[in-house]
């Protein structure tokens, strides 16, 4: 079993999907985009039909800070910062945005394990 993310926009997949492509490093195929393992789906949806997103959050696990911060930085233009990427008890870096799209995605770069 996978689970993925079918992402629904109101006329902008196409440029959301470009955007994403080069925010992380995805690769298109069709109207999906593969992120490392996962895959995002999206489509367009009539435009009386599209209502904001809400209730979710797309969580991107990182493995190294200078990407998570290059990463939450690209998704971040033209978007809104709800909590600016920084160190937290819990990780090396966090953060959570809305893209210009009104995707919300929380950005994280868990800590390396202690070592015994």
């Amino acid at each position: 079993m996978q689970v993925s993310f079918h992402l629904v926009f109101g006329g902008q997949c196409e440029a959301a999907f470009q955007f994403y492509e080069r925010a992380l490093g995805g690769k298109i195929v069709h109207a999906n985009i593969a992120v490392g393992t996962a895959v995002l789906a999206g489509a367009d949806i009539l435009p009386e039909q599209y209502a904001k997103p809400r209730g979710f959050y797309v969580l991107l696990s990182v493995d190294d800070t200078a990407d998570a911060e290059r990463i939450f930085s690209a998704l971040a233009e033209n978007g809104e910062v709800k909590m600016a990427i920084q160190k937290t008890f819990w990780s090396q870096r966090f953060g959570v945005l809305t893209d210009q799209f009104g995707i919300p995605w929380e950005i994280n770069c868990e800590q390396a394990p202690a070592v015994a």
